[in-house]
């Protein structure tokens, strides 16, 4: 009984971050999906899905593309756990929206800021391939 109530406890600690990146991609999403952009650009966020932020092929815990290290200056997942999110769902938004908001104004390798590219309905990271 012991070793079960670890195992869920070091599940829970393993998956919590996990749940804020997932509420993090879903906000990026509803944000673009609830605006003005063309059905291409829609589809195009819909296909990069993670990759908005991490690296195809690489461990999504640990290597983020250049918007993803952007958008983790400002949000941390640890800072969002499960019951944080359950309990104050509109502070949660707010908070990663804000978040969007500081690292849309930093600049990508290309020399636009992230929010530009948004806006030009490009993904933000350079290196957020939609292949294969």
């Amino acid at each position: 009984m012991k070793r079960m109530a670890l195992v869920m406890g070091i599940l829970t600690c393993m998956v919590t971050p996990s749940f804020a990146i997932s509420e993090f991609g879903k906000q990026f999403k509803d944000q673009v999906m609830e605006s003005d952009a063309s059905e291409d650009f829609k589809k195009d966020v819909k296909k990069a899905n993670c990759y908005i932020c991490h690296v195809k092929g690489e461990d999504k815990k640990k290597v983020r593309n250049e918007y993803g290290n952007a958008v983790h200056k400002y949000l941390d997942g640890e800072d969002f756990t499960k019951e944080y999110l359950k309990e104050n769902p509109e502070e949660a938004k707010a908070k990663i929206l804000e978040g969007f908001k500081k690292a849309n104004e930093l600049k990508s390798k290309d020399g636009k800021s992230f929010g530009e590219k948004i806006k030009a309905e490009e993904l933000p990271a350079t290196d957020a391939g939609l292949d294969s």
